[in-house]
């Protein structure tokens, strides 16, 4: 099968914020849920499709937190949920499918990143659970409400630390072999792009595509759990201590990081694709096993059957079945 990982030059590029992508769409009588939408990229992300006229519904674990980093915008929902708790998915989905509502646009974007190691409730490795099986169960739980909008993206944030490699299928949770931060967040970033291939095949027949996306690199709080010395390797300040912005060379302000996740939610030009890895707000081209560039999507995270593979792992860990 011909890869769909082609660029194809969308006038948009590394230096854009999301504010110039957006340019005039209106997204009035839109409605969007932005997990991880009150810090970082996903904030900066609600606000643009706010101020775009969509009703934003952002969920948390710390409501006050998000109360606070919201404050400046306007008519947002807060929610409740935790990533790592399936029954607090579930009671967030119940909620929102009891409401009618459509949702048009999903963007999966909290997450966590070379975290020590933890586990769920179920015994799951954090980094897989809460950047990916938590975002599966939430998707398939609100699938009425993303048929619902006759035209709905859902969009997961995932990384170029995707090409750390691919996906232990008969380890993922690292019961077997010695965990490794990076090795875990290299898989779960896998796992985001696989999601949305997989997703994508299934949900256009129901009006529902489905894109993935490196944002760039950013020092946001996702870097909690890093050393002083592992953010200084990022080599992301200038030598007086400032954040550098370099977005050719992938180092970008959280408005240009934000771009690439409102690119996919809302360009009219993603109009009959998807299932695409995307970066630099435009499709990434597929790059070889051994190439050492930084750009472009691995084989390991935009390979269809590799997609089936972690769509059924997902299923099975979730338990999660999705109603078509």
């Amino acid at each position: 099968m011909p890869s769909k990982q082609i660029p194809f030059g969308s006038g948009f590029g590394a230096a854009n914020t999301a504010e110039e992508v957006i340019g005039d769409i209106d997204l009035r009588g839109k409605t969007a849920l932005i997990t991880g939408g009150y810090s970082g990229l996903g904030l900066e992300t609600a606000r643009v499709l706010a101020k775009a006229g969509a009703k934003v519904i952002v969920p948390a674990r710390d409501r006050e937190k998000a109360k606070a980093a919201l404050s400046t915008i306007p008519d947002v929902e807060l929610e409740v949920l935790d990533l790592m708790a399936p029954a607090f998915i579930d009671a967030l989905a119940d909620r929102f499918l009891a409401s009618g509502r459509p949702l048009h646009i999903l963007i999966n974007s909290a997450g966590i990143m070379a975290s020590p190691l933890k586990r769920d409730a179920r015994g799951f490795e954090a980094q897989f659970s809460t950047n990916h099986l938590g975002h599966f169960q939430l998707t398939a739980r609100l699938l009425p409400a993303l048929q619902r909008a006759e035209g709905a993206r859902v969009v997961s944030v995932s990384s170029r630390g995707h090409r750390i490699g691919g996906i232990d299928f008969e380890d993922p949770n690292f019961v077997r072999r010695d965990y490794d931060k990076w090795v875990a967040y290299g898989q779960s970033k896998t796992a985001n792009a696989l999601f949305a291939l997989g997703l994508d095949g299934r949900g256009e027949a129901h009006g529902i595509r489905a894109f993935s996306l490196h944002p760039g690199t950013i020092l946001t709080d996702l870097a909690r759990s890093l050393s002083d010395a592992e953010i200084k390797a990022f080599d992301v300040h200038d030598a007086d201590g400032t954040l550098r912005v370099d977005p050719e060379g992938d180092l970008k302000s959280v408005g240009q990081g934000a771009a690439t996740s409102v690119w996919c939610a809302t360009s009219p030009q993603l109009v009959g694709r998807g299932g695409v890895y995307c970066e630099n707000c435009d499709i990434a081209e597929l790059a070889p096993v051994g190439d050492t560039r930084k750009t472009g999507v691995r084989p390991w995270a935009a390979d269809p059957i590799l997609a089936d593979r972690l769509w059924s792992l997902s299923e099975d860990r979730t338990g999660v079945r999705w109603d078509w």
